[in-house]
């Protein structure tokens, strides 16, 4: 600035903002709006109201502005109020470097014409993390050994999923493993009700998927008998209309079929696909065993790395973004239990049992990225177009479909840069495990 010139007054319609901290993640923003920027959002909403109100005795948008102040005043006020926060605040936060982690909360005076506006917005940030020394971490690694009778249980799966039913002589005696065909009336005090029969239906003996009673009851039963079942549903049914009720079952067997299950040979290998003896399955299945383990091995050092990370630097989650984060999985979990059927009166019940399981678990994610967000920035980790590029083809790949497709997806959904944040966050973390004491356990 040359001599003799002086600083330009602040505009008429420049913001005065003032922050203020509350605790580690805390900050109140206080905003005051000036009178001349107050007076032209009122001014806009009049003008617009103008335009659309029916006031009687005045013609379309004729009515003068004493009458609409004096009939709309306080609606008009409440929409400048909304106006000038969401115009505002986005400008006192860029004017701060505020980051908000959550929705700002706003606690706002009434504006009024010709006045200066006021609001205050409390801020959820990312707080300080006082990282200190990172290496010598514990972390625990499970062992990865495939045992050969860990093979053996995975084959007899194999073979047990790929059983047959086979239609048993007409005069066996139903017993526990048998899957009956059956028709079937339940009545209630002598009267049918809904959902209570069906026909040509499978009942397997044993499942313990009926009510309590109704399969012990089948025992014996030969294909053409017919046989009367009593039972009671539990006090806890899901259909209140039902619940504690005693029921009588009219059943019809047509036939009784038992389950077969094929010999494990070559030819069994075969059926399944692309094998051609029983021992290329083994491979195959311990291929498959050893991955999963390595996988689940990999996630355990995180697991145990992390929570040890998380012990030695203790910081603020701020509430209203875990409330947040929580919501919107409690949210898609209604969802889901909804598509699926679940009735209403229970949807409410589990809802409030994963609230209760996943909180603590919403916390330590938002710990866990927070920590190897500030641990990336303290070491000056970065993610360039190479590594990201060679992500999205290890996902497309994985996925089957093309690479370049899959990068035009994600830049069309936004989500190349969360993308990118997770690359960092995997940097970070290998920067961790590369100076950890791993120690390796046995896989329990």
């Amino acid at each position: 600035m040359s001599e003799g010139t002086q600083a330009a007054p602040p505009a008429a319609d420049s913001l005065s903002v003032e922050v203020r901290e509350d605790g580690g993640a805390t900050r109140w923003l206080e905003v005051e709006v000036p009178p001349a920027r107050t007076a032209k959002s009122f001014e806009r909403a009049y003008r617009g109201l103008a335009r659309s109100a029916r006031v009687r005795g005045f013609r379309p948008g004729k009515a003068p502005l004493s009458v609409l102040r004096r009939l709309y005043g306080s609606a008009v006020a409440e929409e400048v109020e909304r106006e000038l926060v969401a115009e505002t605040l986005p400008e006192a936060l860029e004017r701060t470097g505020l980051a908000p982690v959550s929705e700002p909360s706003v606690d706002a005076t009434v504006p009024a014409e010709g006045a200066s506006f006021a609001y205050r917005a409390r801020i959820e940030v990312m707080p300080e993390i006082p990282l200190g020394d990172v290496t010598g971490l514990p972390a625990q690694r499970p062992s990865v050994v495939v045992a050969e009778s860990e093979v053996d249980e995975e084959l007899e799966t194999l073979r047990q999923k790929h059983a047959v039913l086979v239609e048993e002589p007409e005069d066996t005696a139903a017993q526990r493993g048998h899957h009956l065909t059956v028709d079937f009336v339940g009545r209630i005090d002598g009267d049918a009700f809904e959902g209570g029969s069906a026909q040509d239906h499978t009942v397997e003996l044993g499942s313990e998927q009926w009510i309590p009673g109704f399969e012990d009851q089948l025992v014996g039963a030969r294909a053409g008998e017919d046989r009367t079942v009593q039972v009671q549903f539990p006090d806890d049914y899901g259909s209140p209309v039902l619940a504690g009720k005693a029921a009588e079952f009219a059943v019809h067997v047509h036939a009784l079929r038992r389950r077969e299950v094929p010999a494990l040979d070559d030819e069994f290998a075969k059926d399944l696909g692309d094998f051609e003896t029983l021992a290329d399955v083994r491979e195959k299945i311990r291929e498959t065993l050893l991955a999963a383990k390595e996988r689940r091995a990999r996630l355990e050092v995180r697991r145990t790395l992390l929570g040890a990370l998380i012990e030695r630097v203790p910081f603020e989650v701020p509430a209203n973004l875990l409330r947040e984060r929580l919501e919107r999985r409690i949210h898609s979990a209604a969802h889901d239990l909804e598509k699926r059927g679940m009735p209403r009166e229970l949807v409410g019940r589990q809802l409030a049992r994963l609230e209760e399981d996943w909180r603590p678990l919403v916390e330590r994610e938002v710990r866990e990225e927070w920590l190897l967000q500030t641990l990336a920035k303290r070491e000056s980790l970065q993610v360039d177009d190479v590594e990201l590029d060679a992500r999205i083809a290890q996902m497309a790949e994985a996925q089957g479909t093309n690479a370049e497709r899959l990068r035009e997806a994600y830049r069309s959904a936004e989500v190349l840069e969360a993308l990118r944040g997770q690359i960092l966050e995997d940097k970070a973390f290998e920067f961790l495990l590369a100076a950890a004491s791993v120690e390796d356990v046995s896989d329990s």
